[in-house]
């Protein structure tokens, strides 16, 4: 599967914007601020129907304009598929595929299987459980329809229970009856959830290990584990025993929503132990992994976005990473720097044909 070609108009910085792209490797450079990122941005809106860097959906419009549309062609099991993401302020967004709207977003996920290494990435490391658990669901969504509609259940389910706790409390009442069912409802779907996420897990962790000895070329002792209070006992337990606090707090407190990884080195927290070098290790180790699942599991070569990859490493290893396309690892890849010269001294070097826009 490639993107042979890609429309923007009205796109962050971009008025309009036209690229032809080579089926293997193409490469945007340019000075901060030209709109590089915003490119790599725009095909991961073609996959995922929303910005990596920016999910408010009016903010990725072009100041002074009520209105954006990304248009990408692209080619994939011999056949040409086009997709439209497009908003208009005041009316919902779209997403089209050969013409036809989605009635669901989640019906596309997972339709163009799509990784992306970016500096942003820190923020699995630096940031709070959220952030991971979005990662981890996301990896698991592209290839597994059931697990997103079970998260997106889930999620109505909690949102349902939490207003019920708010109106207890607001009305000074109680409702026990009416709260076992969002607590059976919560246990169906959360329990379904935890255990593809452990599952999965299973089978990323070594994966992701290899991968970060590949990346550091050093043994480590990294880790990745999977925290949830589920791993000690059932969600339907865990929801009665927290009842008291629930109602105090006017939210739900305990199940999959407050699930975690915890990323460590030498069994301490790599956030606050780690060096910059081997964060930046961890980083790419974990989306290396996640893109070599994502094509097992797909059966499609994912499409590989590099955003400002120099940022994260140096020339040699961009250029070990890259030469991965010779081993037919990796299909397509995008790649986006400030200095044109050493892109090109690292794409030059691999036997496979290459396209530079200089922005």
């Amino acid at each position: 599967m490639h993107l042979k070609n890609l429309s923007l108009v009205n796109y962050k910085s971009f008025e309009s914007g036209d690229f032809e792209f080579d089926p293997t490797i193409n490469c945007f450079v340019g000075k901060n601020g030209v709109g590089k990122t915003n490119v790599l941005d725009a095909i991961y809106h073609l996959s995922f129907g929303k910005s990596y860097f920016n999910p408010v959906t009016t903010q990725n419009i072009k100041h002074g304009s009520d209105f954006f549309m990304v248009e990408g062609l692209f080619e994939k099991d011999d056949r040409e598929e086009k997709v439209i993401c497009s908003y208009k302020k005041g009316s919902k967004k779209l997403i089209k595929r050969n013409g036809k709207v989605y009635d669901r977003f989640s019906d596309h996920i997972g339709f163009i299987p799509l990784v992306i290494i970016s500096p942003a990435d820190r923020d699995l490391i630096i940031e709070g459980s959220d952030t991971r658990r979005k990662f981890i669901d996301g990896v698991i969504s592209q290839s597994n329809k059931a697990y997103l509609q079970n998260l997106i259940q889930y999620n109505k389910v909690l949102s349902q229970r939490n207003s019920l706790l708010k109106y207890f409390a607001a009305n000074h009442t109680f409702d026990n009856t009416t709260l076992e069912i969002y607590n059976d409802q919560l246990t169906t779907y959360g329990t379904t959830i935890y255990e593809e996420r452990k599952a999965f897990l299973e089978k990323f962790i070594p994966v992701f290990e290899a991968q970060y000895q590949n990346v550091a070329q050093k043994k480590e002792g990294i880790a990745l584990t999977y925290s949830s209070k589920l791993n000690e006992v059932g969600l339907k337990t865990l929801l009665e025993q927290s009842l008291e606090k629930d109602r105090a707090l006017q939210y739900t407190a305990v199940g999959i929503h407050k699930d975690d990884l915890d990323f460590s080195i030498d069994g301490h927290p790599i956030k606050k132990f780690g060096s910059q070098g081997q964060q930046k290790s961890f980083l790419i180790a974990l989306k290396l992994a996640q893109f070599k699942l994502l094509k097992e599991q797909s059966g499609t070569t994912p499409i590989l976005l590099l955003d400002d990859i120099f940022d994260k490493l140096d020339e040699s290893r961009v250029s070990q990473i890259v030469s991965l396309v010779n081993q037919d690892q990796f299909g397509q890849l995008f790649i986006s720097d400030t200095h044109a010269d050493r892109t090109e001294n690292v794409v030059k070097n691999i036997h496979q044909s290459y396209k530079i826009f200089n922005l």
